[in-house]
């Protein structure tokens, strides 16, 4: 497994994460046991994994309770980053619909020491703001008060995490201003590459990385979904039209010939393309042991060479663009 800084801070984070929404949500078409729950998050560890990333509303703070009783023993040796915004308490969450955005002081206090509880520490390497929008980026109270965690130790380091759909890069620059944001995450990868491009380049400059979620296009780049792959209700891949599937399979075969010659499989080529693009880590959706084993494998100090980046750059570049949000 190999390291990369975190933006500004000090913390190296494995190049592939444990984006750990999977562990306590049905959103992938299969509802994980706790027990397979806890042996993923120690094998993802054993590997080299020391990234793990969640929020506390995945599973009404399910997953940041597994990472606590799964890790706190290795507490010292991994790097926990969540996340804070929405208001789950009252509310059923049902399917993927947004729940009510909170930001203020007086919740984002309580959201704080709740998410310190659940994952059994007195500290936060990073906590971030759950796709937040520009107002909540401008609240002076709110983020003085983050800041002052941050003096005290409790947050090491502040992310943004932007959506929850594909776009919002106006709030991802706005965020690479705030002082202590080392981090901003974003849908990334081979086939939807916008904002992301933008922000990679911004965060160059101003010294902020970018962690990359959905990096499989839903499960497009892995080979695992077809045109004719019929996904459970309660999977979030079929909220992605079959239009818009076809499509991006069809896509997929203009860049098979790149993975190809460099003998790896896409989910390979996927992954090793981010990671040629300088985003700090990679957070695959992972719902066994043996995807993790996968993942992790892929982290090994080969990248795609630049003529064939460039290539990729190319080919994205001919396809029409798509609808972002703002």
């Amino acid at each position: 497994m190999r390291y990369r800084r975190l933006g500004k801070s000090n913390l190296k984070v494995s190049e592939i994460g444990f984006g750990a929404w999977s562990i306590a949500l049905d959103w992938w078409g299969r509802a994980i046991p706790e027990e397979e729950s806890l042996q993923m998050l120690k094998t993802a560890y054993d590997l080299g994994i020391n990234f793990y990333e969640t929020a506390d509303m995945y599973g009404a703070g399910k997953s940041e309770r597994l990472i606590g009783e799964s890790l706190s023993g290795v507490r010292n040796h991994i790097i926990i980053s969540t996340k804070y915004g929405y208001d789950f308490t009252g509310v059923k969450q049902i399917g993927h619909a947004e729940l009510p955005q909170r930001f203020d002081l007086q919740f984002t206090e309580k959201a704080l020491q709740a998410s310190l509880d659940r994952l059994q520490t007195d500290h936060l390497d990073v906590y971030g703001m759950h796709n937040p929008k520009m107002r909540h980026l401008q609240d002076a109270r709110s983020l003085a008060f983050l800041d002052d965690m941050i003096q005290r130790q409790r947050i090491g380091a502040l992310q943004v995490a932007l959506g929850p759909a594909i776009g919002w890069e106006a709030e991802g620059i706005k965020a690479m201003s705030i002082p202590h944001v080392t981090a901003v995450q974003t849908v990334y990868n081979m086939l939807e590459q916008t904002p992301g491009n933008t922000l990679i380049r911004a965060g160059q400059e101003k010294d902020v990385a970018i962690l990359s979620r959905v990096p499989d296009a839903s499960g497009i780049l892995t080979g695992k979904i077809t045109a004719e792959t019929v996904l459970a209700k309660n999977d979030h891949r079929k909220d992605r039209k079959m239009k818009w599937r076809k499509e991006a399979l069809r896509k997929v075969e203009e860049l098979r010939p790149i993975a190809d010659q460099n003998d790896l499989t896409i989910t390979e080529m996927a992954i090793k393309f981010i990671l040629s693009k300088g985003v700090a880590s990679v957070l695959p959706t992972v719902t066994s042991a043996d995807e993790i084993q996968n993942m992790a494998a892929i982290s090994d100090g080969v990248y795609i060479p630049a003529s064939d980046m460039k290539e990729i750059s190319r080919i994205y570049e001919s396809w029409p663009s798509y609808v972002l949000k703002a």
